[in-house]
């Protein structure tokens, strides 16, 4: 099957995160995932083929490295797989979880939905906390005391920093290479932007540079493990929140995650998806 590329938690029609979708009998080899991933250039790639039992085999490669779990590729192969398969439930195997994705055809978009692995929250080092604030160019003044900085895993790791205002927000910037840096040697995935505007919307942005990718416009991954944060918290959600990403880069993206009320327990994250058009 040829590789699709599908933009992920889409605002309707227009924006979303791209991604593409790999799906064959059999997966290529790691150097060849890798290979696909970086000509491909979306900030990450899914990789699925069967296994057999009813279950898909399933690897996400970034630009530069492979991660372990990607969640608007979930969106999006859960899109490929309704429009290959027909509307349903696919059960996906991935190198440290077993989840799900769900995909719904409706006219030139596929509403998708997946199940995040367990979440999990915890406090960030001093040092690692200090080291990024300056390289986002942050004070301690900047940041909104009722989402402390934390650590943060529904899948993949990320640390959250809440900032107090929408323009603290929309002037994030930061270097890429030191940004690689700082990501990698801490473990962390991504490194989550977050605003609130009510207890149930919050605004994001997520810094990608230990993928290669400086900005992701729509990350499921970590919306999932934002929602297990807020739910440690005891953040009033009421069950859900909606999220906005991506809108501050011009491609406006739409989330939203459904909150149990068992801790640790898997988010549900759910948006549209709609196949590319040639030349975006």
């Amino acid at each position: 099957m040829a590789l699709q590329k599908i933009a992920a938690f889409s605002d309707g029609p227009v924006g979303g995160n791209p991604a593409g979708v790999w799906i064959g009998d059999e997966l290529p080899a790691p150097v060849d995932m890798q290979r696909i991933a970086a000509e491909v250039g979306f900030s990450e790639t899914a990789f699925a083929a069967p296994l057999g039992d009813g279950r898909w085999k399933v690897r996400y490669f970034s630009p530069e490295s492979e991660v372990p779990f990607c969640g608007h590729a979930t969106i999006a192969l859960g899109a490929a797989l309704a429009q290959r398969e027909g509307d349903g439930v696919f059960a996906l195997s991935l190198s440290q979880a077993e989840i799900t994705v769900e995909g719904h055809r409706q006219g030139d978009l596929v509403q998708a939905a997946l199940q995040s692995p367990p979440t999990r929250s915890g406090p960030v080092p001093a040092t690692l906390l200090a080291d990024a604030l300056a390289l986002f160019g942050l004070s301690a003044a900047d940041l909104d005391p009722r989402i402390p900085p934390a650590l943060i895993h529904g899948g993949a790791d990320h640390l959250v920093l809440a900032l107090r205002s929408r323009a603290a927000l929309a002037a994030m910037h930061y270097a890429l290479d030191a940004g690689r840096t700082l990501m990698v040697s801490a473990g962390l995935v991504t490194i989550v932007l977050v605003c609130v505007e009510s207890d149930r919307l919050l605004h994001t942005r997520n810094a990608f540079a230990s993928g290669g990718v400086l900005e992701d416009p729509a990350t499921g991954a970590a919306t999932a493990a934002l929602a297990g944060y807020l739910r440690d918290l005891g953040w009033p959600h009421g069950g859900a929140i909606d999220v906005v990403q991506g809108e501050d880069m011009g491609m406006r993206s739409r989330l939203r995650a459904e909150i149990g009320p068992v801790a640790g327990s898997s988010i549900r994250v759910s948006g549209t998806a709609r196949w590319m058009s040639d030349g975006e």
